[in-house]
């Protein structure tokens, strides 16, 4: 069995680029225009920086939910690798014997690996195991050592696990099974390139066609799109016909313990308030990196963007509703508990979990605004989307005149 014993890196806090970059730094590979680590900026704004995407969902035998994007969810993994020409050594089995032998391998050649298991079969996730739910995503081993598996996976602190319990998760989902995943240092002399690609991806990506879907689903299209489905009354897929007072609305809001509501999608991302905050830091390194110092006029907008992100995710649950209130104060303790704690968070979670479903239960029951302050409400809602669309199109269009 192999553990490193010197690894401390807990900093990346998204799945992809926070795996990678937590990675790289314990590798020792550090950016030309620092002197250390590559930021987790610096790897989102690469692998396509921030974007938008608005979606409805409703599936027989679930409550329906909104999903918001917040930025490139286009094979943005592999798009960093192929950006940074980051070599990469991928071993895929699927016997179970084999499949942990080479995660075993990896390790003791002295790196973290990086593996693919499903978040409903880890326990510290407290997602109920449903046959027909599953999401695979990557994270970090650095450990697999006396029946446990040591981890790192958007948490600012180690992980750990029953190895069997990772090996189950591993094994769930076929197209992944058992890969294994080990990294060397990018070719730095591409940074440039990469940094530009990336940026250009990002305004493509919110002014272009989406490379699927439809138009309205992304960019500042999509943003216009959502403040018009909170006022609309017509539309299907308009709030007051798709989400009506009751459960479904709250489910908009702040969703339940399985599915996020619109306030953690935006709040509890990997840079918090739509990850805007995150991309301006990539942008004012991208200034250093291609020599424009014009660039970080865009970075000035995209922090605009986080503040009024941030007052949109408060007015989603305003405080002077209680209940709404209570709820917004149980997500953000939820979400300070793991990154806090990790999987030691797990009673504590619970606990605001069952207060959770107990507000949840009378709000659905009772809701605590009539039909005319809903309306009202969802107008201020709506009112406040185009204010985020308002500062984004600047930041975007500032950013398609500096790099054109």
């Amino acid at each position: 069995m192999a553990i490193l014993t010197a690894y401390q890196e807990f900093t990346g806090g998204h799945y992809e680029t926070g795996t990678v970059r937590n990675i790289l730094a314990y590798q020792g590979v550090k950016a030309p225009h620092t002197g250390e680590p590559m930021t987790e900026a610096l790897l989102m704004g690469i692998a396509g920086g921030a974007a938008f995407g608005y979606f409805t969902f409703e599936y027989k035998g679930y409550p329906p939910h909104i999903v918001l994007l917040t930025r490139n969810t286009f094979d943005p993994l592999e798009t960093l690798f192929e950006r940074l020409a980051l070599p990469r050594e991928v071993v895929q089995t699927t016997n179970s014997d084999k499949g942990e032998a080479n995660l075993i391998d990896a390790l003791e050649s002295g790196k973290p690996a990086i593996v693919w298991a499903d978040m409903f079969s880890l326990p510290y996730n407290l997602l109920p195991f449903d046959e027909n739910n599953w999401g695979v995503r990557p994270l970090l081993v650095y450990g697999y050592e006396d029946g446990q598996a040591y981890l790192v996976d958007r948490a600012n602190c180690p992980i750990i696990i029953p190895a069997d319990v990772l090996h189950q998760a591993r094994a769930r989902i076929a197209n992944d099974k058992f890969r294994v995943m080990t990294l060397d240092a990018p070719d730095m002399d591409r940074l440039a390139a990469a940094v530009s690609k990336g940026i250009w991806q990002s305004i493509s990506l919110y002014t272009d066609a989406p490379p699927k879907g439809k138009r309205d689903n992304f960019g500042l299209a999509a943003l216009q799109y959502w403040a018009k489905m909170l006022t609309n009354t017509r539309n299907k897929h308009s709030w007051s016909r798709f989400f009506p007072v009751g459960e479904r609305l709250w489910m908009a809001l702040a969703g339940n313990t399985t599915q996020p509501g619109t306030y953690s999608w935006i709040r509890q991302g990997a840079g918090n308030q739509a990850e805007r905050g995150l991309y301006a830091d990539f942008l004012d390194e991208a200034a250093v990196i291609l020599s424009k110092s014009a660039i970080k006029e865009a970075a000035v907008l995209f922090r605009k963007a986080e503040s009024a992100w941030d007052q949109l995710a408060d007015s989603l649950l305003p405080d002077d509703v209680s209940q709404f209130k209570d709820a917004k104060t149980i997500l953000d303790q939820k979400q300070a508990l793991f990154m806090e704690k990790g999987a030691e968070a797990t009673d504590e979670i619970q606990q605001l979990n069952a207060r959770f479903t107990e507000i949840q239960t009378k709000v659905t029951a009772n809701f605590p605004m009539s039909d005319k302050q809903v309306s009202t409400f969802q107008e201020k809602l709506a009112e406040q989307v185009l204010a985020v669309h308002h500062i984004e199109k600047q930041a975007i269009e500032c950013l398609q005149s500096v790099m054109a």
